[in-house]
């Protein structure tokens, strides 16, 4: 399951922005999605995970469609 920014109608970005008031907090909505992650070799995870220390992100490689 991966989570992107969700996105949202006016009157769901204004109920979180009344609970963002109410709170004192920001709040970042998420959608869940369905993908189906890769299987990775120790090797090829290591490149991914060395990309993503240089980039500062978060990445995740799923299985082809």
């Amino acid at each position: 399951m991966l989570y992107p920014l969700a996105t949202l109608e006016a009157d769901k970005l204004n109920a979180i922005q009344n609970l963002e008031k109410e709170i004192g907090s920001p709040v970042v909505a998420l959608a869940g999605i369905d993908a189906n992650t890769a299987n990775l070799t120790d090797d090829k995870l290591k490149k991914l995970q060395d990309l993503e220390n240089e980039l500062d992100v978060v990445l995740v490689a799923v299985r082809p469609s």
